[in-house]
């Protein structure tokens, strides 16, 4: 596997599908790219007037607006990076019958065309991390480390969506109400501080999701950001979570390569 992985050949495939992917997202938009930092930017608009101006959720964390901006983005990119690889396979259904190629190209120029949106937006993150002053804080090195955590789990995922909708269409339905559900157990539109019941606390933070996106926000914007460290009283509960992103993986691969070889017959 790992000379496939490191041939020339599918490095240059891999690159044209994540190029194709990119291109083709926003073909026939008006205004094309810009649509990639514009849907965070209004989804950032309405949720922070409902909850920051109406509801006050976030009055006491500091830097509210680009705490439930970096919340937003990540977010966006795990369902974004799912959702997307969850067609790819049954959408180059002809490519497969076609050409003998790794499966795996596919679902990765969709997770790769995740990435690339995630980096614009972050730098849209960084702007607005300029614009309210929000002090350069040393633990921001973690960071890239932060995302990759996110990325595997997203991959994990995604390889098991992708699949899984090849044999069974309904699967799409199913995680898109999954996600909606998702979306509102993880601490992205409110401050974990805000549930004071310490036990659903520690649960959310079992989550992947739930631990990278407040380990990324302490790291970044404010340390008064309650991560697993802090609702634990201990480092060592962070291997939970991590462990459960690596499990994920490594099922989300063995559960893809087992169904890989009946592809082209059941798309």
């Amino acid at each position: 596997m790992l000379r496939h992985i490191l041939s020339k050949k599918n490095k240059v495939l891999l690159n044209e599908l994540v190029r194709t992917d990119f291109k083709l997202r926003y073909q026939g938009s008006a205004l094309g790219y810009a649509w990639s930092l514009l849907r965070p930017l209004m989804l950032f608009l309405i949720l922070y007037l409902v909850f920051a101006r109406f509801i006050r959720v976030g009055d006491s964390v500091p830097h509210f607006p680009v705490y439930l901006l970096l919340g937003i983005v990540l977010w966006n990119f795990f369902a974004e990076m799912t959702s997307m690889s969850l067609g790819s396979i049954v959408g180059r259904g002809d490519l497969i019958r076609k050409i003998r190629i790794p499966r795996w190209i596919i679902v990765s120029s969709s997770s790769l065309s995740a990435v690339i949106n995630l980096g614009l937006n972050m730098l849209i993150v960084l702007v607005f991390v300029i614009v309210n002053r929000v002090d350069l804080l040393q633990t921001s090195l973690w960071l890239p480390l932060i995302i990759i955590e996110m990325y595997l789990f997203a991959l994990g995922i995604s390889l098991i969506l992708a699949a899984a909708f090849v044999k069974y269409r309904d699967v799409s339905y199913v995680w898109e109400v999954t996600t909606q559900g998702l979306f509102y157990l993880t601490p992205v539109l409110y401050p974990l501080a805000l549930i004071k019941n310490e036990f659903y606390q520690k649960i959310l933070l079992m989550s992947p999701m739930g631990q990278t996106i407040q380990d990324a926000r302490y790291a970044l914007i404010t340390h008064e950001t309650l991560t697993t460290t802090q609702v634990y009283g201990s480092p060592w509960w962070r291997i939970v979570p991590v462990g459960i992103s690596l499990l994920v993986l490594f099922l989300g691969i063995w559960y893809f390569r087992s169904q890989s070889k009946y592809f082209a017959e059941n798309i």
